[in-house]
């Protein structure tokens, strides 16, 4: 069952608000990926208690400083269902589990931090986690 639009309005926000672009129906997460060349951050979002007080901030937090994904994404799980199977389609030998935070390298993933890595820790746990990997699989930020 899908939750209702102004329930998930404001948890879709938090993510809009940082840049990340809303797939909405599998041909857009299809056409995001496939069309990606860089690194792409796929967030599968939840209305959950871990997305609100731990992946969501922790999100914000890694993407605060240091290299970031070139493009940033966000499905709903439990409301785009469609869109979310396929983005979790692009997670090869990982579980489907909300929230989840991807990192595709030119279409290919190359990083995965699960639910089970989200719940029991603090946002600032997963930006560090998110941080590492972005060092390691995104470019620098320009030097202005």
């Amino acid at each position: 069952m899908a939750y209702p639009e102004f329930f998930v309005a404001p948890m879709r926000a938090e993510l809009v608000d940082l840049g990340f672009e809303e797939l909405r129906t599998p041909e857009e997460v299809d056409a995001a990926v496939q069309s990606s060349t860089g690194s792409m951050l796929v967030v599968v979002n939840s209305v959950c208690g871990c997305a609100a007080g731990k992946a969501r901030p922790g999100i914000a937090l890694a993407l605060r400083n240091g290299p970031r994904p070139d493009r940033l994404t966000a499905v709903f799980a439990g409301f785009d269902v469609e869109a979310t199977d396929r983005a979790r389609g692009y997670f090869s030998g990982f579980r489907p589990s909300s929230p989840s935070i991807g990192l595709l390298q030119d279409g290919k993933l190359v990083y995965m931090m699960e639910r089970h890595q989200i719940e029991g820790r603090g946002p600032l746990e997963i930006a560090a986690d998110l941080q590492t990997a972005f060092a390691k699989f995104c470019a620098a930020p320009a030097v202005h």
